[in-house]
């Protein structure tokens, strides 16, 4: 076997049916005709003189060769993603597609800045990903990740505090005026509260909620925080927030106020292969401005 007769499109259709699992599927992702991808991935496996996937009922499942070469296509591919955004970083002038990451809460917050911003550099096209997941620089899923909670580690990221944020229990102007405010955090009383469905511990509001809220004064549970701004507005009980969030919403109002504790930090992240790129540069500058007159006007 030659390797040079290998073609690269071959081993590329050979990742795309390991990750996608059946023939039917990676065709669509690939945008050709099932006959084709059988026909590369028979032709690869006839070049390389070993089988590169068991055949069953359910689809197609790498052998041991198929996942050593799927797992160096994946990394050539990354290598290659990461190259282009070193290439695309050359240029001087802010255009080109910026792709951002968000917790999915904080999309209220952030959708008039990103507009904000598009009146500013009307040539970058924004991508916003707001999902609980924390979507990987190093591999081009992102360009920058805004992210709550504790200072990202990985070695490969520019990393910069972008703000304080502080929260405390929110409740609708109907609920306060039917069952009172809070003196303080003991004084949970007779409130009916908002929680999760899964326990979320490692966030310091919700360990507090776990610990000191009894089960039985649990009224409403979401599956993750998008759902607390809605149930708080329809009365369903009452809900930690970030003070920046429900300062968007005129019907809610604050139960007592921030627990210092409870104060958090807002990182942003970049990975370093794109951090001195245009685009970055100019929506990271504009991004740190805004939030520092945001802090501005919440201090008073």
């Amino acid at each position: 076997m030659n390797a040079h007769i290998i073609d690269w499109n071959d081993i590329h259709v050979a990742y795309t049916v390991a990750q996608k699992g059946t023939l039917t599927a990676a065709a669509e992702a690939l945008d050709v005709h099932h006959s084709t991808v059988l026909r590369r991935i028979n032709a690869l496996e006839k070049k390389l003189g070993t089988r590169l996937f068991h055949r069953h009922a359910r689809g197609y499942t790498p052998t041991e060769a198929g996942s050593l070469l799927t797992q160096v296509a994946e990394n050539t591919q990354n290598q290659f993603n990461r190259l282009l955004g070193q290439l695309q970083g050359t240029d001087t002038q802010p255009t080109g597609t910026l792709v951002v990451t968000t917790v999915s809460n904080m999309v209220s917050n952030m959708v008039p800045i990103l507009a904000e911003f598009q009146r500013e550099y009307p040539e970058i096209r924004l991508e916003y990903a707001a999902e609980s997941r924390i979507l990987r620089l190093e591999h081009g899923e992102a360009h920058i990740s805004i992210r709550p909670g504790s200072k990202p580690t990985d070695p490969d990221y520019v990393v910069q505090h972008l703000a304080k944020q502080d929260h405390t229990l929110y409740g609708s102007t109907e609920y306060v005026a039917t069952h009172g405010t809070m003196r303080d955090l003991d004084d949970t009383g007779q409130h009916r509260f908002i929680s999760t469905i899964e326990p979320l511990t490692i966030v310091n509001f919700m360990r507090w909620m776990s610990e000191q809220v009894l089960a039985e004064q649990i009224y409403f549970r979401a599956n993750d925080f998008t759902g607390f701004v809605p149930a708080v507005k329809a009365g369903l009980g009452i809900a930690p927030l970030s003070c920046w969030q429900a300062g968007l919403e005129s019907s809610l109002q604050a139960m007592l106020p921030p627990p210092p504790q409870w104060q958090g930090d807002l990182w942003l992240a970049t990975h370093r292969d794109m951090h001195r790129s245009s685009k970055v540069q100019v929506f990271t500058r504009f991004l740190k401005q805004r939030f520092a007159e945001e802090q501005e006007l919440m201090l008073g």
